[in-house]
């Protein structure tokens, strides 16, 4: 596997993404260490943690060893729902840091629409988190279509990404077009259906002339998709380097609708509204 090519980006508000992230849910402690630092060697370069994950310390550690430079990773954290007010927002956002051991992320995200305090003012904090050069970019996740529309309007400084749910069972078709009409990365978490996708006898018939699995099918089938790119989570170092290996082939159009048409979508609507045809 080349460790290049899982570096390939979007461009969303500014900001540079790489398409294929690493995501680290419901890892702790050394596993997590342990997995980030596989998938750096195996080519990532887009590490997603949050304050709710609990293991911004063993992503930082990861980072800190690793032999790959801090300016070629992409660091993603999120501020948890209950920390959305401003206070909140720039001490746990400072914490974040203590515990990764950086002097600034990339991209924070707010991790969910918050009650604790309007959005204007949680954004707010965030735009001043910006200005201190504590952090790049900001965006949110798990908001919808309205949600993310109040964002855009009440952030200073562009809302680069929205991350949420994303996969061949579950479309996202309303929310993508919207992110394509204004230059916004949507980040795809939980990319193989919690563990679904790679049992997917259909998945994998199509990935079968060109001697990939489902999960390397269900990624690329994602990554293929305007603005949006996927955040995978595996523990072996097997599924890692696997999850990366999705830049060599180039799903067609049929390939494209056969995917889409697992989940009841239709991929000729949806390419047709993106204007990809």
């Amino acid at each position: 596997m080349d460790p290049e090519r899982p570096t390939e980006t979007i461009r969303a508000g500014g900001a540079e993404i790489p398409v294929l992230g690493f995501g680290t849910a419901r890892m702790t402690g050394e596993e997590c260490q342990r997995a980030v630092d596989a998938a750096l060697d195996a080519g990532y370069r887009h590490i997603d943690t949050a304050q709710m994950y609990d293991n911004e310390a063993a992503v930082g550690a990861a980072i800190s060893e690793s032999s790959v430079d801090r300016d070629d990773i992409f660091v993603v954290t999120k501020v948890h729902p209950d920390n959305a007010a401003p206070a909140a927002v720039h001490e746990t956002t400072r914490a974040s840091l203590d515990r990764l051991g950086l002097d600034a992320v990339d991209l924070l995200l707010l991790h969910a629409p918050s009650d604790e305090a309007p959005l204007s003012a949680t954004l707010g904090a965030m735009n001043e988190l910006q200005e201190e050069g504590v952090v790049d970019h900001i965006g949110v996740s798990n908001f919808s279509v309205g949600q993310l529309e109040s964002a855009r309007e009440h952030s200073e400084t562009p809302i680069v990404t929205n991350q949420v749910k994303y996969h061949p069972y579950h479309h996202q078709d309303e929310l993508l077009e919207h992110c394509v009409d204004h230059d916004i990365c949507l980040t795809a978490y939980s990319p193989l259906a919690e563990g679904a996708v790679p049992g997917d006898d259909r998945l994998g018939a199509v990935g079968e002339p060109y001697g990939k699995s489902a999960a390397q099918v269900a990624l690329r089938w994602l990554v293929q998709q305007p603005t949006v790119a996927a955040i995978p989570k595996a523990a072996s170092h097997e599924h890692i380097a696997a999850n990366a290996a999705i830049f060599d082939f180039e799903l067609s159009e049929d390939d494209m609708e056969a995917v889409t048409a697992v989940g009841d979508g239709v991929w000729s609507q949806l390419a047709t509204a993106l204007g990809l045809r």
